[in-house]
């Protein structure tokens, strides 16, 4: 037993210090160039869409005044809210999946908090220079080289953040007529809020607090050890080939030195956005950037030892034994998410872009006409809910040779609502029930779409009250 360690007085650590400054080196390999790749993806999408026209019309457009969300030629309303939640539980379901199989891959790649920081330590490092030069500059007093390059980094961050402000706020006010306004200082008060909102938020976010969202507020770090088991994929460091760790020549045996592979450089210390060390272990503060992995296959390439040292693998597969790429866990996740894409296809598919409401006149609940008919009187609410006018027919339905007052056929303008009023005339018959179930149904003239319909009853009188 080591007595210096045991009588060591326990190290008390600050939850409210000032956290240090990370300072990350450039470094180049495989796993870079593939989040440059999706990273510019992303980026194109995210700022290319919004500047999309189709038929006349921003093709991503959330029209929040209007309650019009406008996505690709097809416009949904306020109550095709199922969607969006159907399409959230998808996302939901697709990020455990993930975890599951390959751990917060997620994060390391394409999290927006992620990209944007990757993003800003790269206007950082143009403006001030690599690791060293910046840990040097920021100990100097200020002095004019000092206050030019601090100036054109934080011209270039919030140049950045301003570009994605106007393009965030662009999917729900039309971005050219926005850029116009701003051009001409005619932007209205809730725009220049957001503007400025969404501004600051992106040049603090990835500018100052980084890897502080990622450790202290995203919640997904905490929770997704749940989701972690012995087989699934995570960078990590093999120490059973890199201990002991030591500095050595290229040219000399580190196995007869007693020496493992690791040379304890450092340096996948130094590129890790996050600021720690992956040879302690898997850590909840790991985004799976594989950063470290880049950064060491580059130092072993130059020692001329075998890749991997710092590699994706499982738990499993370090410990010598086999990785259960199918476990119960994972196909569930799998089998729930494939499952619900197909309904939500199919319900995107099937969608039609009308919708009906039937209301009794409450007033008068029914009317007698020459002693042997009823009357109701109801209104149809028809919405269309498309960019196009609909030719509609309104039928009815449940009661035998009932006949109808008003108009059977009408037009709904794109984006209306249309109120009818229906009189329903059927025979009084002796021993009906009071109250019998009566259908409408629309259906419009442009092919393809399928006929919708709604119930309501039909009121007539009881024995005691007829003539």
């Amino acid at each position: 037993m080591n007595t210096d360690n045991a009588n060591q007085e326990p190290e008390l650590i600050d939850l409210y210090q000032k956290p240090e400054k990370i300072y990350t080196r450039s470094f180049s390999g495989h796993f870079r160039t593939l989040r440059l790749a999706g990273g510019t993806f992303l980026f194109l999408l995210f700022f290319g869409t919004c500047w999309i026209n189709l038929n006349g019309r921003q093709a991503v457009l959330f029209d929040l005044p209007a309650r019009q969300f406008h996505i690709f030629g097809t416009t949904y309303w306020p109550q095709d809210f199922i969607l969006l939640s159907w399409l959230l539980i998808i996302c939901a379901f697709g990020l455990f999946a993930l975890t599951v199989f390959a751990g917060r891959i997620w994060c390391g790649y394409t999290c927006p908090q992620s990209v944007f920081t990757w993003v800003f330590m790269w206007a950082e490092r143009i403006t001030e220079g690599e690791r060293n030069r910046r840990m040097k500059m920021d100990k100097e007093p200020m002095s004019l080289g000092k206050f030019l390059r601090k100036s054109a980094k934080h011209t270039l961050w919030l140049s950045i953040a301003f570009a994605t402000a106007l393009t965030f706020v662009g999917y729900f006010i039309p971005i050219r007529q926005l850029v116009l306004d701003l051009a001409t200082f005619d932007v209205s008060p809730w725009g220049i809020f957001w503007l400025g909102f969404f501004t600051l938020a992106t040049y603090g976010n990835a500018g100052y607090l980084r890897e502080q969202v990622c450790i202290y507020m995203c919640p997904y770090a905490r929770f997704q050890s749940v989701m972690f088991d012995n087989d699934t994929l995570v960078v990590a460091y093999d120490k059973h080939r890199g201990e002991q760790r030591g500095p050595r020549k290229k040219s000399a045996d580190h196995k007869t030195m007693g020496l493992g592979d690791c040379v304890d450089c450092s340096v996948c210390v130094q590129v890790c956005p996050t600021g720690i060390d992956i040879r302690d272990g898997l850590q909840y503060q790991c985004i799976g950037c594989a950063a470290c992995i880049d950064a060491c296959d580059t130092i072993m390439d130059k020692m001329g030892y075998d890749k991997g040292l710092i590699r994706y693998t499982t738990d499993n597969e370090l410990a010598g034994q086999k990785t259960h790429w199918l476990r119960p866990r994972l196909i569930g996740y799998s089998s729930a998410l494939f499952i619900m894409i197909c309904l939500f296809i199919f319900s995107v598919g099937h969608r039609v872009p009308l919708e009906l409401e039937v209301l009794r006149d409450r007033n008068v609940l029914f009317r007698v006409i020459n002693d042997d008919q009823v009357e109701n009187i109801y209104t149809l609410k028809v919405a269309n809910k498309d960019q196009q006018p609909h030719h509609i027919k309104i039928r009815v339905a449940g009661i035998e040779n009932l006949k109808i007052a008003g108009r059977t056929a009408i037009v709904v303008e794109p984006g209306s609502v249309q109120q009818e009023i229906i009189r329903v005339i059927a025979p009084l018959i002796d021993g009906a029930p009071s109250t019998r179930p009566v259908r409408f149904s629309i259906s419009s003239s442009q092919p393809g779409l399928e006929a919708i319909s709604a119930e309501s009853r039909f009121m007539v009188p009881g024995p005691e009250r007829k003539p």
